[in-house]
């Protein structure tokens, strides 16, 4: 007989969606003020371009949907080579609607079909709950960074109002549609 792992509360489901679609604003931030010609500018060294990162952001989603959550409708992979700004803008928004879908369910006490994180096909599922989160959190900041970075480096850095911009939890949240401030639904 298999044992479940308890079901966190519906509230913190509802605001893991809403954390991680403020955590896609950020991205789209980034993109939307990022100089055109640092999209595919070819850093020195082995390293990605800043289109191959957000490809690989976006199509790291896919995969968390494909193997934690396949009843939904797994968003399409993107080709690094060939993507503009804006199909990575659409693919990214699409990848956290249903990245943002399966965080609800997986920490909703009423919803049973997300048991397990399987962030990779190699790696051991984990139980859903926060480190879910955490994890998927974790993966685009790192990846954001490095954005922010390279961008500076290739000579196009991010005007100042964005880097901060990413910071302001109380906009993002509101850009997203939440109501009150992060926190306040405790």
């Amino acid at each position: 007989m298999t044992t479940r792992q308890p079901k966190v509360h519906t509230q913190l489901a509802r605001s893991a969606a809403q954390i991680f679609a403020g955590n896609d604003r950020m991205n789209q931030l980034l993109i939307e003020h990022l100089d055109p010609a640092a999209w595919k500018a070819k850093p020195p060294g082995n390293v990605r371009t800043i289109a191959a990162i957000f490809t690989h952001m976006h199509n790291v989603r896919s995969k968390w949907i494909r193997l934690t959550a396949p009843h939904l409708k797994v968003p399409p992979q993107l080709n690094r080579a060939h993507c503009t700004p804006q199909q990575v803008r659409a693919g990214l928004a699409e990848s956290a609607a249903r990245c943002a879908e399966m965080l609800a369910e997986a920490l909703d006490t009423h919803d049973g079909r997300v048991e397990k994180f399987r962030r990779d096909g190699w790696a051991s599922p984990w139980p859903v709950g926060p480190e879910m989160l955490c994890y998927m959190l974790s993966h685009e900041a790192h990846h954001r960074g490095q954005v922010c970075m390279l961008a500076h480096q290739l000579g196009f850095p991010l005007p100042n109002q964005v880097t901060s911009g990413i910071w302001n939890w109380e906009k993002l949240w509101k850009d997203c549609g939440a109501t009150g401030d992060p926190g306040s639904n405790y």
